[in-house]
């Protein structure tokens, strides 16, 4: 029985996303649309290369709005505000029947309050919505002026925005999808001749540039320090396409070996082979949740955003895994604590301490079942509401 769902002409959905993580979640939703809607879904909008090897023509390249905090985001601003108004000027002009603002909200839900002054008429929709349970919790109720639905990835967060007025619907979190891609670490082992039994470090300081230019001199001060006490560790680095150059420049003198890979396969395989990593935090960390790699998480932003943001900041975790199970399974340093010194010390006692290791592997497999790891893909679960909700609301506009 086909798993379409008819429809009496073609929707048009617009989705929009701001970096690469929003880029990979959009490469999912597109896949979950076509699997329901088939011939009856146009997709269109704003991705990267994810969502362009399922047939989106981006209006204009998704690095050009990956940027965050208030140093890297000011030299940018006008380049943003161009492609801001190009990606809503395009929804005014073909009028689709749901724009998805996916992630990055500095720049995507722009787009939504500009169509909502505009009274444009279009639905919006709120895709991996930020995370304001945990810091600026008035957001949730702007949020409900100018969209009309969010689908949300964590359970707890629907009940959080129909507390504040919008509607919500939890679909699970799609990184749970990516299960069936973490394989081949024996194969990369072999192809960059790390025996099994050499230790093996994935090393991963983030998609954006900033968060590279920021997290890249403190982790390789930290390998080169882990490298006193574990002096055969290796190291491999994926990389996200717009930044591999930058990085390869700036790892020239890396302290021992180290492999950088640029594809997704690789990046999947390096986690599983990886003995442990050193993680910026992001969806990355979910990731090497779900390949059952145990790290450890870092982060440092400019001064001036962290001041500004801490005093609002209401959780007592920055990483997924530790805010679902609400205990600190894995070790974060954050912002003053992101230190060389602190990160060796914590990854050579993971890397050398196999106890450790399985005791932070059983706490990952708790936490990504929590998402949902053993129900219905996510991405089929968002696609199946977001086609519902787009079908209703051109009804109820022709009904009117």
């Amino acid at each position: 029985m086909s798993t379409a769902i008819a429809s009496d002409r073609a929707l048009t959905i617009m989705l929009v996303c701001g970096e690469p993580s929003g880029d990979q979640l959009g490469a999912e939703l597109m896949a979950g649309l076509k699997t329901l809607g088939g011939e009856t879904v146009n997709i269109v909008g704003v991705g990267g290369s994810a969502m362009a090897a399922h047939g989106l023509k981006s209006l204009f390249p998704v690095d050009a709005t990956a940027v965050m905090g208030l140093r890297a985001v000011v030299p940018r601003i006008p380049e943003i505000l161009r492609h801001l108004r190009l990606a809503s000027d395009f929804a005014l002009k073909t009028r689709p029947d749901a724009v998805v603002c996916i992630d990055s909200p500095d720049f995507t839900h722009r787009i939504a309050q500009r169509l909502h002054r505009l009274k444009a008429g279009i639905p919006a929709i709120n895709y991996a919505a930020p995370q304001v349970w945990a810091s600026r919790q008035y957001r949730a109720r702007k949020m409900a002026r100018y969209f009309d639905l969010v689908l949300t990835l964590l359970p707890f967060e629907a009940q959080f925005f129909k507390a504040h007025g919008l509607r919500a619907e939890f679909v699970g979190h799609p990184v749970v999808e990516r299960t069936a891609r973490i394989h081949g670490g024996a194969a990369l082992r072999r192809r960059f001749n790390v025996e099994p039994d050499r230790p093996l470090l994935a090393v991963l300081p983030g998609s954006r540039m900033n968060e590279v230019r920021q997290l890249l001199p403190i982790f390789r001060d930290a390998v080169a320090r882990v490298r006193r006490h574990i002096v055969d560790l290796a190291c491999v680095l994926p990389v996200a396409p717009h930044v591999a150059a930058f990085v390869r420049q700036e790892t020239k003198h890396w302290p021992g070996t180290l492999h950088i890979v640029e594809i997704e396969a690789d990046k999947f395989a390096a986690f599983d082979a990886a003995d442990a990593a050193l993680a910026a935090s992001g969806t990355v960390t979910t990731e090497l949740a779900l390949a059952g790699t145990p790290m450890a998480v870092a982060y440092r932003i400019g001064w001036l955003t962290y001041a500004l943001l801490r005093p609002l900041v209401r959780v007592p975790y920055i990483t997924l895994v530790n805010l679902l199970l609400n205990r600190a399974a894995v070790p974060e340093f954050i912002q003053g604590r992101c230190r060389a010194d602190l990160l060796a010390a914590c990854l050579t006692r993971l890397l050398q301490d196999a106890a450790l290791r399985e005791a932070q592997k059983r706490d990952l497999r708790e936490s990504v079942h929590l998402l949902g790891k053993d129900a219905e893909e996510p991405s089929l679960r968002a696609a199946r509401v977001l086609l519902e909700f787009a079908r209703e609301r051109r009804a109820a506009r022709a009904a009117a």
